[in-house]
């Protein structure tokens, strides 16, 4: 090893650069491929061209440089190649999460698109009628009390539908802002099922719709929020009413699976599309093939609500086709002595 400092450079760097470049090659190949793999070979690169550049300097020559920079090279590569591969497998994972983030940033923002472009449609169409209505009261184009006294009655009840748009959307809102707080205790389904079926039949009775409520067993006690429980049957229970046909029936059991509890709500709405069951609950959807009610109303968010509630339980809701019609089914954690006591 006598040769000039300015030589053993040249020689090493002729022996090392090939290899970097073959290195190159190999990240612009796998540059589609495993994060992983290619931070390794990132951080093999370098050192197999320092191991090449030593041995051409030694001229292919067994001397105690050779061994220790083997030696060295080695020990490199004992520690930098596992935590490369684990640098890879976090950076992959960051990346696969930014992914999904971008993805669910994306449905969001469409899922708000088609919220405003319904409620703007279904807004507009009640707004109409009372404008038209109440323009013909101010002209005196009505003036017959009974004909005045139905025109006030259709202003109520498009007043009485918005006033229902307006508190989905209010309640919807809270949901997916995490702003929703709940009160949890112990609560009897029996009792908030008995009084939503006793809200809903009246709707049901006018269409000509039985709804009745069943038992498996006996009626559980879950932990949860009254208010907010009543709205989830409630919310189900008129989903089921408005797609059931004349004649047809709504049936509410409950009964208890494990340490869960279940309710299954069940219509005769002739099915949904095996497409669309997976976006049963997604905000503003409504079936408009299998499901086709003859009137519909409200702004397509009691099913999305229904299941932000279920999951502010930490329940689950699924939706299928059963029967003559669809099966909503809502699990809930039962009641504890702890859990009805916090």
């Amino acid at each position: 090893m006598n040769e000039q400092p300015h030589v053993v450079v040249a020689v090493a760097l002729a022996f090392s650069v090939p290899v970097a470049a073959l290195g190159a090659v190999v990240l612009h190949r796998m540059r589609r491929r495993s994060i992983t793999a290619a931070v390794t070979v990132l951080v093999l690169v370098p050192v197999l061209a320092a191991l090449v550049g030593v041995i051409g300097v030694s001229g292919f020559m067994y001397t105690p440089l050779l061994a220790g920079a083997v030696v060295v090279c080695a020990a490199v590569a004992v520690v930098t190649v596992p935590a490369a591969m684990m640098l890879g497998r976090g950076i992959a994972s960051d990346v696969m999460w930014l992914h999904e983030a971008r993805d669910a940033e994306r449905t969001a923002e469409a899922s708000r698109r088609e919220l405003v472009a319904w409620i703007s449609h279904d807004l507009r169409t009640p707004l109409a009628g009372i404008r038209a209505m109440s323009e013909a009261l101010a002209d005196g184009v009505v003036a017959e009390p009974d004909e005045v006294a139905d025109y006030a009655r259709r202003i109520r009840g498009e007043t009485v539908r918005l006033s229902g748009m307006v508190d989905d959307l209010f309640q919807l809102s809270r949901i997916t802002s995490g702003a929703l707080q709940l009160t949890l205790s112990a609560v009897p389904l029996h009792d908030v099922v008995s009084e939503a079926v006793a809200v809903e039949g009246v709707a049901a009775a006018r269409k000509g719709v039985v709804v009745r409520a069943d038992v498996h067993g006996s009626w559980p006690v879950v932990r949860g929020s009254d208010p907010e429980l009543a709205r989830v049957v409630r919310n189900l229970l008129s989903n089921a009413i408005r797609h059931t046909p004349p004649d047809g029936s709504v049936v509410v059991v409950a009964g208890v699976s494990g340490d869960k509890a279940w309710l299954r709500v069940d219509d005769a709405c002739g099915g949904i599309p095996e497409e669309d069951l997976d976006r049963v609950f997604d905000v503003a959807f409504r079936g408009v093939t299998a499901r086709t009610p003859e009137e519909r109303s409200g702004g397509g968010l009691g099913l999305a609500i229904a299941r932000g509630l279920v999951k502010a339980h930490d329940g689950d809701i699924q939706a299928c086709n059963h029967g003559p019609g669809c099966r909503f089914e809502v699990s809930l954690p039962l009641a504890t002595t702890a859990g009805a006591e916090s």
